[in-house]
């Protein structure tokens, strides 16, 4: 999809730069004249170099001279006629500062990130716009405060991912005319205020308190259920009950306690109550 467009473009671009015109053309046959007679002193004028990571886009009387970039390595022009932009195609990363932004559900936010971008059509970055660089950290500060504008607070906590691939995608489709591929797209801080930050830590300490005593509870419930099947396991056996007790005397003895309590049933104080009445 990308090649297509590049192709488009350069073929639109090419129309144009193959019509010197008559005087261009004069111009031309003159700087190949000078260069004749002038050969040694104009040789390092004319042989430029660039780099493996670099590609040159002449202009020859203000025109493309042609439809590839030159490089890398040597290529040749003309002193008096041509003129040459060097473009690098190493993959650039700058930071989008800190943006202040009122979220879907109203709430302002400050939000900052990073860009990788890489320039694929050289020609289309000198031609089409006067700063791709300067241009694309621009288009990205407006791209994030418009894509996080249509995110509520939670989607912006939580789906940091899937925003980053949607501002992708959206900096790739509007930077391509520049000749520019954007790589990656990452969200780095989300800073919120300092009283929503307290309401917000409020709110997930009662949530963990409220979740705590539902679970104090159903433990309670569940050993309520025990209690009751133990109580009738002992109440139809009482040798059973007299082991128990004998086990609880023994733990409380084992603590090294100076006082034991002896438990003594209630029907029997009851009938001792009555006979002193």
């Amino acid at each position: 999809k990308i090649e297509k467009r590049s192709d488009r473009i350069l073929s639109a671009l090419s129309v144009s730069s193959t019509k010197l015109g008559c005087f261009g053309w004069l111009l031309v046959i003159i700087s190949l004249l000078f260069i004749a007679v002038t050969f040694p002193v104009t040789l390092f004028m004319c042989v430029k170099i660039v780099k493996e990571y670099e590609r040159a886009v002449i202009f020859r009387l203000g025109r493309l001279s042609d439809r590839k970039p030159k490089g890398p390595g040597l290529f040749f022009v003309l002193p008096c006629t041509d003129n040459f932009v060097k473009v690098d195609l190493r993959t650039v990363s700058f930071d989008i500062p800190p943006q202040e932004i009122l979220t879907k559900d109203s709430v302002t936010v400050s939000v900052d990130g990073v860009v990788y971008f890489r320039i694929h059509c050289p020609i289309s970055s000198v031609a089409n716009v006067s700063n791709a660089h300067s241009s694309t950290r621009l288009l990205a500060q407006t791209t994030l405060r418009n894509v996080l504008g249509t995110k509520n607070l939670s989607e912006l906590l939580s789906d940091r991912e899937g925003i980053s691939l949607s501002m992708q995608e959206a900096l790739d489709d509007a930077t391509d005319s520049w000749g520019i591929k954007v790589e990656r797209v990452e969200i780095k801080d989300v800073k919120l205020p300092q009283q929503l930050q307290r309401a917000m830590a409020a709110e997930a300490e009662a949530s963990r308190e409220a979740r705590a005593k539902i679970i104090a509870a159903e433990g309670e419930m569940k050993a309520s259920r025990a209690l009751k099947e133990a109580s009738l396991v002992l109440a139809d056996s009482p040798s059973a009950l007299q082991l128990r007790y004998l086990q609880t005397l023994n733990t409380i003895a084992a603590e090294k306690n100076s006082t034991i309590i002896f438990p003594l049933p209630i029907d029997m104080m009851q009938s001792l109550m009555q006979r002193k009445v």
